[in-house]
């Protein structure tokens, strides 16, 4: 069964991938004077992504829980990262974010050329400025009331426990002074091994959102807040 759903899952995305970056292009063009945020484009992706990509097999099923704890506004989206399906997973949210992602997703055909049209904001990690990629043009979003979402993990580990939390997800919240909402994914391992191709016949897939961190709560030090968000999500995803 592994084959016949990656086979399935493959041709499908190859089938429609192009009809999806043809109509989000079309849709921008036609929306941009009103829409600069493209908020419209990123619910199209949204909805096309998670709606269809991740229900291509009957053995897949998604949860998304705490929708309504997400706030209205600028915030950070702090997102546990454990396979290169997380961002589909949280595509369900149905709620507007700039994404941070690596550099080279966004040469990728057809998939980097949408996360261009979104205006996803990238980042080549390791690199001297690697903090001022990710603070700047997501400074720039949440000062115009868009939300950010971090993996602050950076990458996944092949365990499937959590990595240390980098502090630039932290530090935005810190300087501007808006909510850290932690989203917790789990089961996505179930159905991509880190970045596959192999894709599982069956899998079960949550996506929590936990209440927001409002800024009165926290203190200066991104360092401080990081150790007590990644506290939180060991708590969280030890309960169950």
């Amino acid at each position: 069964m592994k084959y016949a759903i990656t086979l399935w899952f493959w041709l499908v995305f190859l089938l429609t991938a192009p009809v999806l970056f043809t109509l989000g292009a079309l849709l921008l063009a036609v929306t941009y004077p009103f829409d600069r945020d493209r908020r419209l484009l990123h619910a199209l992706v949204c909805g096309w992504c998670h709606g269809l990509w991740l229900h291509l097999s009957p053995g897949w099923r998604t949860r998304i829980e705490g929708r309504e704890l997400l706030p209205r506004g600028a915030c950070v989206l702090v997102v546990n990262h454990q396979s290169a399906a997380d961002i589909l997973a949280v595509m369900g949210l149905r709620y507007p974010y700039k994404f941070v992602a690596k550099a080279s997703l966004f040469s990728l055909p057809l998939v980097g050329w949408m996360m261009s049209l979104l205006a996803y904001v990238p980042i080549v990690r390791g690199s001297s400025t690697a903090m001022h990629q990710l603070l700047d043009p997501c400074r720039r979003w949440l000062r115009r009331g868009m939300p950010v979402l971090i993996f602050p993990e950076g990458t996944y580990s092949t365990g499937g426990q959590l990595l240390p939390f980098k502090r630039g997800a932290f530090q935005l919240a810190v300087e501007e002074h808006v909510p850290v909402v932690p989203v917790v994914v789990e089961g996505t391992p179930q159905l991509l091994d880190g970045d596959g191709p192999w894709m599982s016949a069956r899998a079960s897939i949550r996506v929590r959102v936990l209440p927001p961190i409002p800024p009165e709560s926290f203190g200066p030090d991104p360092s401080e807040l990081a150790t007590r968000v990644r506290s939180l999500y060991e708590q969280t995803l030890a309960a169950g």
